[in-house]
């Protein structure tokens, strides 16, 4: 087996144990939901699957950064396959032009989800925090911009349009 059939598989195998909890029901209509939802396990922990997990994260930003467009793009197929895997990982922000840069390529890679809304307000999060911790924005989300997808998924502008509207640009 190849090194991205492994990685596929890899993924594959983390998506399966945690799709359970990424679909399981969530009662909105209990006042304490979002209480319970932020002091609850996190899904990679209650799957028993945070290794392997960060691993795969660390493997699939390596590609998405490393490599040319191709698999660039196969990356981003990937989670959009694995939606389970998207939902429960991701890198921890770290308040540094290098943690700023890694959740860039993180966004692109997943290239907006399944909702721009939902990403857009990440990506304010994001430059928000940065920002406060003295990051300069604009390089960094240029050149993650021109990593990113040139395809409107969703009538919003694609996920390089967004990053680079973010720069100013």
């Amino acid at each position: 087996m190849g090194e991205w059939a492994e990685l596929e598989e890899r993924v594959a195998v983390i998506d399966a144990c945690v799709e359970p909890i990424a679909r399981r029901p969530v009662d909105i209509t209990d006042p304490d939901w979002v209480r319970k939802m932020r002091e609850g396990p996190d899904p990679l922990d209650e799957a028993g699957v945070r290794a392997e997990a960060e691993a795969a994260l660390r493997d699939l930003i390596d590609r998405y950064e490393r490599g040319g467009e191709p698999e660039r793009a196969a990356v981003r197929a990937l989670l959009s396959r694995r939606t389970s895997f998207r939902w429960a990982v991701a890198p921890p922000f770290a308040p540094t032009p290098e943690g700023f840069r890694t959740r860039l390529l993180w966004m692109s890679a997943v290239d907006q989800g399944n909702d721009t809304r939902d990403e857009l307000l990440t990506l304010h999060d994001l430059c928000a925090r940065a920002h406060e911790s003295g990051v300069e924005l604009g390089p960094i989300l240029r050149e993650v911009a021109e990593l990113s997808s040139a395809q409107d998924k969703y009538g919003m502008g694609s996920m390089r349009d967004i990053l680079r509207a973010a720069a100013g640009t």
